[in-house]
C-alpha cells in the first residue's frame, strides 16, 4: 500500500507539473486512465479534492497545493534515502525554498542565491521576501534567514553574524543643528521614525542599562527606505538597521552619531527544520550560503 501511495503521489507531482492528466500521461508513458484513476484515488484517500476541474485545466485547491509540497518532499527524502543506501553520490537536486527579510534579502541573500544557482545546476530555488515571520512547517518552506533573537523551537540554526540598529542622519543636517552627544540631546533634533524600528521610542544602552528617548518626529514612515531617503534629504535624524544604510553611509550621504550608546546588536541566523535525514540541496545549500552571508555580514561591521 504504501509503495502504491509513492507511485500516485509521483503521479499527482507528473500532473502538476505537465499541466493536465493526458499531458502527465504523455510525459509518464502511462495510459490516460491509470493516471486518472490515480489522482481519484488519493482524493477518496484523504476525502478532499485536490484540484478544481474546469473545461480547460486542473487548478490546485488551497489542500491541494499544501498535499503537493508535502509529496515532492517525501519523494525527495524517499530518493536521497535511496541513493544514501546505494551508497550513490549524485549531485543535489529539486525545488529549495527560501525566506529572508525585504531588504536583507535584496541586498545580500538574493547575491548567493544567484551564486549558487550557477553552481548548482539541478536546484531551482524560490525566494520569498517578506517582514514578517514566516511559519516554515506551516508554509513549506525550507530554510529562512532571520534577523533578531530566535525563539525555543525544533528548528536548526547557523549563526550567520550580527545586525546594529545605527542612528543617523546628512552631513548638511549635523552642520546645521549640530552633532547629538547624549540620547538626551535628540529632544532638540527633528527626527524621521521607522515605524519598523521602535517607532518614536527609541532605546539606547547607557553604561549597563537601558535607556527609552522619547524623539519628536516629524515624519513616519513604514520602510526603511523611505525614513533613509528623507535623512539623506535633510528632514532629520533616523534610526535604521545598519545594513539598510550601508550604501548612504559609504557614499558619505548619511553620517553616524550616538555609536557609543548603541544597544546589543541583532543576531542574523539560518534557521531550517531539523531532522535525521537532511536533503542534499538543503544541506548544500547551508553549507554554500552560510559563509557567504557571514563575510557579507563581516564586511558591514568593518
Amino acid at each position: 500500500m504504501a509503495v502504491d501511495r509513492l507511485v500516485s503521489m509521483s503521479i499527482l507531482v507528473a500532473v502538476v507539473e505537465a499541466g493536465s492528466l493526458s499531458a502527465a500521461a504523455r510525459r509518464l508513458r502511462t495510459p490516460l486512465a491509470t493516471v486518472s484513476r490515480k489522482v481519484s484515488e488519493l482524493e477518496a484517500h484523504l476525502g478532499t479534492r485536490l484540484f478544481n476541474r474546469t473545461s480547460r485545466r486542473l487548478v490546485l485547491t488551497e489542500t491541494g497545493e499544501s498535499y503537493l509540497a508535502a509529496c515532492r518532499r517525501i519523494l525527495e527524502e524517499v530518493d536521497e534515502a535511496e541513493r544514501a543506501a546505494a551508497g550513490e553520490y549524485s549531485a543535489p537536486r529539486g525545488e529549495l525554498i527560501v525566506t529572508a527579510p525585504i531588504v536583507f534579502g535584496r541586498l545580500h541573500v538574493l547575491p548567493v542565491v544567484i551564486d549558487f544557482l550557477r553552481a548548482y545546476a539541478e536546484i531551482a530555488i524560490r525566494l520569498t521576501l517578506a517582514d514578517h515571520t514566516v511559519n516554515l512547517l506551516e508554509e513549506h518552506v525550507d530554510v529562512a534567514v532571520r534577523i533578531g533573537a530566535l525563539p525555543d523551537s525544533s528548528l536548526l540554526a547557523t549563526r550567520l553574524g550580527a545586525i546594529r540598529r545605527v542612528v543617523c542622519a546628512s552631513p548638511g543636517y549635523f552642520a546645521a543643528r549640530g552633532v547629538p552627544r547624549t540620547p538626551a540631546d535628540l529632544a532638540a533634533h527633528d527626527c524621521v521614525a521607522f515605524e519598523g524600528m521602535s517607532g518614536s521610542v527609541w532605546r539606547f544602552t547607557q553604561g549597563k542599562s537601558d535607556a527609552s528617548v522619547a524623539v519628536r518626529a516629524r515624519l513616519v514612515v513604514n520602510t526603511a527606505e523611505a525614513a533613509i531617503d528623507a535623512a539623506i534629504a535633510d528632514l532629520g535624524i533616523t534610526r535604521v538597521l545598519s545594513y539598510q544604510a550601508a550604501e548612504a553611509l559609504r557614499a558619505g550621504k548619511l553620517a553616524l552619531a550616538l555609536t557609543g550608546f548603541e544597544p546589543e546588536p541583532s543576531p542574523v541566523h539560518l534557521v531550517h527544520a531539523g531532522g535525521r535525514l537532511l536533503p542534499q540541496k538543503l544541506r548544500a545549500f547551508r553549507d554554500f550560503a552560510a559563509p557567504r552571508i557571514r563575510a557579507r555580514l563581516a564586511a558591514l561591521a568593518a
